[in-house]
């Protein structure tokens, strides 16, 4: 009798040192994130002077992707500049490429200055004296001077802004 006494409490042991807690959960795995991809922007041909780019931002809720070609302007002189002095024109070709400052500073600074209104070399020059409207922005040779405008009357206008904000500051409207 005392046996099944002792198999008892070590059967009932183990009930009092059982987890009573139970937890449960269900996780889905079958979301991908979404994904923006940015587009293919091709371009195969050299002769076209454009390079390619492109790019795509992903949040959880929006995906934007675009793709742009870039136009390269001092390629597209250089291949017109070919072209004239392929035909023949090589006064048009040198004028198309005296459009780059880097270009006219060089040809002014080495004595040829460039073509301009059906005049070469002296006449050239005078004529891009005459007319310095004309010369590419950011030449360094013939830096036109900056016209400094003064604005008379700041002080007044500046009272009035600062007599304005402190009135509105304190709740009461001033018309000026």
């Amino acid at each position: 009798m005392w046996r099944i006494v002792i198999v008892l409490i070590f059967l009932s042991s183990s009930v009092y040192s059982a987890d009573t807690n139970t937890v449960s959960s269900t996780v889905v795995t079958n979301s991908t994130p979404p994904t923006a991809n940015a587009p293919s922007v091709v371009v195969n041909n050299s002769d076209i002077c454009k390079t390619a780019t492109s790019g795509a931002v992903q949040t959880q809720i929006l995906g934007i992707a675009s793709g742009i070609t870039i136009t390269d302007e001092n390629c597209e002189r250089i291949k017109l500049a070919r072209s004239l002095y392929g035909m023949g024109m090589k006064v048009a070709a040198v004028s198309l490429l005296s459009d780059d400052p880097r270009v006219f500073d060089a040809m002014i600074m080495a004595g040829t200055p460039p073509p301009i209104n059906g005049k070469i070399g002296a006449e050239a020059l005078e004529e891009w004296k005459l007319n310095p409207d004309l010369i590419p922005d950011g030449s360094k040779v013939f830096n036109t001077p900056k016209i400094i405008t003064t604005n008379e009357g700041t002080d007044e206008e500046l009272a009035k802004f600062i007599i304005m904000a402190m009135a509105l500051y304190i709740g009461f409207p001033i018309l000026f």
